[in-house]
């Protein structure tokens, strides 16, 4: 029988039909959609592997790693988010995550980042250099995450105002450019 599988995702439709899919391959899981919840059944059982979202109501999941990793050394997680940039990825990956998948997702790519053993970010080299919008992107995210998520701090560093740069994350982010090897 395989290990259950958490599934920390704070939007109910999303964490649902997750849970489900893994049902139906029958794949044991149950969903959680908060910290708190979260934080419980880690007490409770350890979890073996983990499907986690990168922003859940507003906190960082990112916070649940160490916690992850402290109950269980071998806990498998992946990192999903809506909202990819390279700062986040490489900040999962240093913290403890085997993948980091931008969503949508399909339930294939995320059961195969579950069972690769080698962490990895999503993607490759780029054929081309980031666009002027992507580099501002991954800059506002690096001094995000420098500031702990502190919007407040994030647009003083930025010399920008707060409801400005609200307004830019609230969108979402430029693409990549093309991998190389023509993905």
């Amino acid at each position: 029988m395989r290990t259950a599988i958490l599934v920390v995702d704070d939007d109910d439709i999303f964490n649902g039909v997750l849970v489900r899919a893994f049902a139906r391959r029958d794949i044991p899981a149950r969903g959680v959609t908060s910290l708190e919840e979260a934080r419980a059944v880690i007490s409770e059982a350890a979890p073996e592997r983990v499907v986690l979202d990168l922003n859940l109501a507003g906190a960082s999941g990112l916070t649940l790693i160490p916690e992850l990793l402290a109950a269980r050394q071998d806990c498998r997680i992946v990192v999903l988010t809506g909202y990819a940039s390279i700062a986040t990825a490489v900040e999962a990956i240093k913290l403890g995550a085997m993948q980091y998948l931008a969503k949508p997702v399909e339930i294939d790519a995320i059961l195969a980042a579950l069972e690769d053993a080698t962490p990895e970010i999503e993607g490759a080299i780029a054929a081309e250099p980031m666009s002027v919008s992507r580099l501002e992107w991954e800059h506002i995210q690096r001094i995000l995450q420098a500031n702990e998520g502190n919007i407040s701090a994030t647009a003083r560093a930025l010399q920008m105002h707060r409801r400005t740069l609200q307004r830019k994350l609230g969108k979402r982010p430029p693409p990549f450019p093309p991998l190389a090897g023509g993905s």
